[in-house]
């Protein structure tokens, strides 16, 4: 591995870079999970279990974000950070109901579709934050900023997972999602966009020098 290539992808002394290859190994785990729990035959409690691992980095990836901004707190970063910390949490209390099963429709909804909307949520508020502090405002396009591309890619990434949200709130007539494919589309996406955010942040890890 050549030293130019090192310094871009291989900067483990900062903490940029954890956050990065943290939030790219719990997207990977969601975008897994949801593309076997779409199309391919595997075990429910093993499904279950690789979203929750994923949304354990998701948290821990958050935490040194948060403690990244908190030098200044009240700042656009740290609410940003903050509320993105929140978020994952509701996803470990989603992720870990779901991989119980036995549940009813309402039961379903409450312990597993409720945290996950309220995690939803905050994504969204979070990245839109972090989009508008590129930005100095609500919205531009500036694709040659590696900033602007990574901002960008979260908010698609959390626009994407609010609808996953949304459509998979279980009916009680049918005791099924809303729509199980739109629900596991919008993880895959979302989680795809997260994994790519996140490998960017690593090139970014080094722009400090």
């Amino acid at each position: 591995m050549s030293s130019e290539v090192e310094g871009v992808w291989w900067r483990p002394d900062r903490v940029s870079w954890w956050m990065g290859l943290l939030f790219a190994v719990g997207s990977l785990c969601f975008a897994l999970a949801a593309f076997v729990s779409q199309w391919a035959s595997a075990p429910r409690p093993a499904i279950g279990v690789t979203f929750f691992v994923g949304s354990i980095f998701f948290t821990v990836a958050a935490y040194l974000q948060w403690r990244s901004t908190s030098r200044e707190p009240r700042g656009s970063d740290w609410w940003a950070s903050s509320i993105q910390l929140a978020g994952t949490l509701f996803f470990n209390v989603s992720t870990f109901a779901g991989m119980k099963h036995g549940f009813d429709a309402r039961q379903s909804d409450l312990r597993v579709w409720t945290p996950d909307v309220f995690g939803s949520i905050c994504f969204l508020v979070s990245s839109e934050l972090a989009y508008a502090a590129v930005c100095h405002r609500w919205f531009c396009v500036r694709a040659r900023s590696l900033s602007w591309r990574i901002a960008a890619l979260n908010l698609v990434g959390s626009i994407a997972f609010g609808a996953s949200a949304v459509t998979s709130l279980i009916e009680p007539s049918t005791q099924e999602p809303v729509s199980a494919a739109i629900a596991n589309a919008g993880t895959t996406v979302g989680a795809l966009c997260f994994l790519a955010g996140g490998l960017m942040l690593l090139p970014e890890s080094a722009q400090a020098d």
